[in-house]
């Protein structure tokens, strides 16, 4: 399950764990102009961990979900 939220500068997705336990903390997705930030708290220590991915990033990360091992470096055409 997930929502997705339109705010002034982002839009935001919560990503919903659902199933058999053991289930994982919900991961919140804010996409910004400049950078893509996900969130989620760590269960261990009841603090949120944040991760900051740039735009390059994300588009070689999406890439990278459809393509097999190896080593790549996208390039503008």
């Amino acid at each position: 399950m997930f929502t997705i939220e339109h705010e002034y500068d982002a839009t935001i997705v919560t990503l919903i764990d659902e199933g058999k336990a053991p289930l994982i903390e919900d991961i919140t997705i804010s996409a910004f102009e400049d950078c893509v930030t996900l969130r989620q708290a760590d269960p261990r220590t009841d603090e949120i961990v944040q991760i900051t991915l740039s735009m390059s990033q994300l588009r070689d990360l999406r890439a990278a979900l459809d393509l097999p091992e190896g080593v790549y470096q996208l390039k503008k055409v």
